[in-house]
């Protein structure tokens, strides 16, 4: 294992990924049989429980599947088996160690990715990315092409480490809500005045203050500062204020992010995200996941600042 893998890959994760994906991946990662919409006292839906929203679906749409945004039952099914197998453990051993498909880091184990494609509106979704319709992130624009490059993994200094491999925030965004590796649950605890929203991975938490106005341009924040409103059945986020040390695929300071929660039965919540920065993409884009109630609970990802670990890694640049 490396030290990598030590910070990140504690016993109280070890258990989380080994329990919770057990227990969690619904078929297909699919939007439950639909009950009713539980509410809170002023009318709005309910948003609170513990939600887990990863799938097969990657972010970008395969060639595989250039020119289709969605597949039949039949071919999901078909796409989802050779996946499945795939993802099998390997039996080439390095060091005494199944090696996984993902280069050695982790075995199969740790992987939380659902167990098939995201099913949205009823469709078997081909890509998180739903708009541009090619299901393509549009392109980078120049002055954006070698940013953050060189700010990350320096020899010997803890501070070019990544925010992740510190500590400090986890490698799974939590603007916006993408799935990662694993650890793909998420908390909600909802009031009239404000939303929390607690990630499983590294136990990163984000406020959402309602009905409220954005702090000012100088006040940067890890998730960015935000603001949340009703439209109809529909919560809508606006995230803006982020800082210069938590880049989502490169982005700049000027990110803004909208998001909408809504609430489809007792068992789902459809979530989308737009993303506009005009200093990193030629043009807004846009992504579309299902988040789906699980029991619970989230459990502790034990990864703080100053881990032990640390000392092995920049131990580990010594000549």
């Amino acid at each position: 294992m490396t030290f990598r893998s030590l910070i990140k890959c504690t016993a109280g994760s070890l258990l989380a990924v080994a329990s919770l994906s057990a227990q969690s991946a619904p078929a297909r990662s699919a939007v439950a049989k639909a009950g009713a919409i539980p509410r809170v006292a002023d009318g709005h839906p309910d948003l609170t429980g513990i939600w887990f929203n990863a799938t097969r679906t990657p972010l970008e749409r395969a060639d595989t599947f250039a020119g289709k945004a969605t597949l039949s039952d039949a071919e999901a099914r078909e796409w989802e088996a050779i996946e499945t197998d795939r993802w099998k453990e390997g039996t080439k051993v390095d060091g005494g160690r199944p090696v996984s498909i993902q280069g050695g880091a982790y075995n199969v184990l740790f992987y939380d990715n659902g167990s098939g494609l995201a099913r949205f509106d009823g469709q078997n979704r081909t890509s998180m990315v739903v708009d541009p319709p090619d299901g393509h992130i549009p392109p980078v624009v120049p002055e954006a092409r070698n940013r953050g490059r060189g700010l990350s993994n320096i020899p010997g200094d803890y501070k070019g480490q990544s925010n992740d491999t510190r500590c400090l925030v986890g490698n799974t965004p939590a603007v916006p809500m993408t799935p990662a590796a694993y650890n793909n649950n998420y908390q909600i605890v909802q009031s009239p005045d404000s939303i929390l929203i607690v990630l499983e991975m590294i136990h990163d938490t984000r406020i959402v203050h309602m009905n409220s106005k954005h702090q000012p341009q100088n006040v940067r924040l890890w998730f960015g500062d935000s603001i949340g409103h009703w439209e109809g059945d529909t919560l809508v986020v606006e995230t803006t204020n982020f800082t210069d040390k938590t880049r989502y695929r490169g982005s700049s300071m000027d990110l803004k992010v909208t998001e909408r929660f809504r609430r489809v039965s007792d068992k789902a919540i459809q979530y989308r995200a737009t993303l506009e920065d005009p200093s990193t993409w030629t043009k807004p884009w846009s992504i579309e996941l299902p988040f789906n109630s699980v029991p619970g609970p989230l459990y502790e990802y034990a990864c703080h600042e100053g881990n032990y670990a640390m000392l092995g890694i920049l131990g580990g640049t010594a000549k």
